[in-house]
């Protein structure tokens, strides 16, 4: 398969029209959300979502998502593996109904980003290093998600994982959703090596697909069993990737029933 990735000169070029309009974006949305009182989030996340797939477009990359439409309307966790600096902006660009993010604080030194993020009400964390702090967090981002009622997306991996496998899982997505008693739903995403950035930037063009698997009741979960729960999905993901692997080498499943997500704001 034919490397598709930008370097050099395109590099550059496509990291400063995606700047650009991180940008600009952002600078157009503080006024509108001062006009609407900051409590527009979910014409905020709109707007987010047309810039991620707008990036997306800048570097050529599309979204499959299998099945199409299988976004549920009812509150639940999103998790998912997270191996590539594309994650992110193929999250937002996904446009999960009704969703805030937990997002690392240390993105904030992006500063478009910090604030659009902080307008679609997303949740920062903090490293590992800091238990009593990330408690804080959980516990008030907690009890946001029950008395709003929306869902929220969070890695259980916590970072990026470039070794080609299921990283370990934190414990925070399954405490939280042992806390609201809301089921969880698992994004899997198949990235192809020739496109892939892991860390990095150069991003390449391509075709991401994005599995919706079958959610995953929570109703009967304990807080004591959150270790045992946590590796049981942690299997889960490492079972797909272990199936995903021979797709990886020969080629992409068909594309019968399968949702695009491209230019277009569907």
């Amino acid at each position: 398969m034919t490397t598709t990735r930008p370097s050099g000169a395109a590099l550059v070029g496509r990291l400063v029209v995606s700047s650009l309009l991180a940008t600009i974006v952002a600078i157009a949305m503080l006024p509108v959300a001062a006009a609407t009182g900051f409590r527009a989030r979910r014409l905020y996340a709109a707007a987010t979502t047309r810039l991620a797939r707008a990036i997306l477009r800048v570097w050529g990359v599309q979204l499959r998502v299998h099945p199409p439409g299988g976004f549920p309307q009812s509150q639940v966790v999103y998790i998912s593996n997270h191996s590539s600096t594309i994650d992110l902006f193929a999250l937002v660009a996904l446009g999960l109904p009704n969703t805030r993010f937990f997002l690392s604080g240390f993105l904030q030194k992006f500063v478009p980003l910090a604030v659009l993020a902080r307008l679609m009400g997303t949740f920062f964390t903090v490293p590992q290093s800091r238990p009593d702090d990330r408690r804080r967090i959980f516990s008030r981002a907690c009890e946001t998600l029950r008395r709003s009622g929306e869902s929220v997306y969070l890695s259980p991996e916590g970072e990026r994982v470039t070794t080609g496998e299921i990283g370990p899982f934190n414990k925070g997505a399954f405490h939280l959703a042992t806390s609201l008693g809301t089921p969880i739903v698992p994004l899997y995403f198949v990235i192809p090596p020739e496109i892939d950035p892991g860390k990095g930037y150069d991003i390449g063009a391509g075709v991401v697909d994005i599995y919706i698997k079958p959610a995953i009741d929570t109703s009967a979960w304990r807080v004591g069993d959150v270790v045992r729960n946590k590796e049981r999905v942690r299997e889960l993901f490492a079972a797909w990737h272990r199936q995903a692997r021979p797709v990886r080498r020969v080629g992409w499943p068909d594309t019968a029933g399968v949702q695009t997500v491209s230019a277009e704001v569907r």
